[in-house]
C-alpha cells in the first residue's frame, strides 16, 4: 500500500493488511515470518506540514534459531507503532548534521509518499532483538559433543586450560651471552 502526499492532503488512509507468512522481507536477519502478520492503523499528513504520521498495530509471529541451542524458537510480536516521516532534502549543511532528540524519532521518505510495507519492514527490524534465546532456562549445546543440553545430559566434562602460558611452554633460554 502507497501512501500519496497528494492523497492524504485530502483524507486520513486507514488500512488493515494482512502479509501472508514469508512475504515480509526480513533477508537481512536471521528471522523468519511464520504465522500471518497483520497490521492496522491510519496514515495522515498532519496540518500545514509535508510531515506523514503512521500509526497503527502490528502483530505476527518470526521464528529464528536460538543463540544458545541451535533449535528454532518463535518470536511474537504484538505491539503498537507511531511513527513521523518528512520529506528527504538534498540540502546538506552543517545545521543538518545536529540532531535534537525528538528529530532522532523522525523518518524521511523520497519522492511523492511512503510504502506501507517499507514502514512495518523498518519497524519489526527495531523490535528484534540483539541475541535471541528460545527461554530464559535455555542449556545450550554442549562444547565437547555438540549435544542439545535441553534435550539429553550427555555427561562428557569440560577440560579447561589456561592457555595464558601455552607460548612459553616450549621456550628454551638461549645460551650465549
Amino acid at each position: 500500500m502507497f501512501f500519496s502526499v497528494r492523497e492524504l492532503e485530502l483524507r486520513k488512509a486507514g488500512f488493515d493488511l494482512t502479509f501472508p507468512p514469508g512475504k515480509l522481507d526480513l533477508s537481512e536477519t536471521d528471522f523468519r515470518q511464520v504465522s500471518p502478520a497483520r497490521v492496522t492503523g491510519v496514515a495522515e499528513l498532519l496540518r500545514g506540514t509535508d510531515e506523514i504520521r503512521v500509526r497503527g498495530h502490528f502483530c505476527g509471529e518470526l521464528e529464528a534459531d536460538c543463540d544458545r541451542c541451535l533449535e528454532a524458537a518463535r518470536f511474537p510480536i504484538d505491539r503498537e507503532f507511531d511513527l513521523f516521516y518528512r520529506p528527504a532534502s538534498g540540502d546538506s549543511d552543517a545545521a543538518d548534521l545536529e540532531l535534537d532528540e525528538s528529530e532522532s524519532q523522525v523518518g524521511y521518505y523520497e519522492g511523492e509518499g511512503l510504502q506501507l510495507a517499507d514502514v512495518i519492514r523498518e519497524q519489526v527490524l527495531l523490535w528484534l532483538p540483539m541475541q535471541w534465546v528460545c527461554s530464559e532456562a535455555c542449556k545450550g549445546i554442549c562444547p565437547v559433543c555438540g549435544g542439545n543440553r535441553n534435550r539429553v545430559l550427555c555427561g562428557c566434562q569440560e577440560q579447561r586450560q589456561d592457555d595464558r602460558w601455552s607460548a612459553l611452554r616450549n621456550f628454551r633460554p638461549s645460551t650465549r651471552e
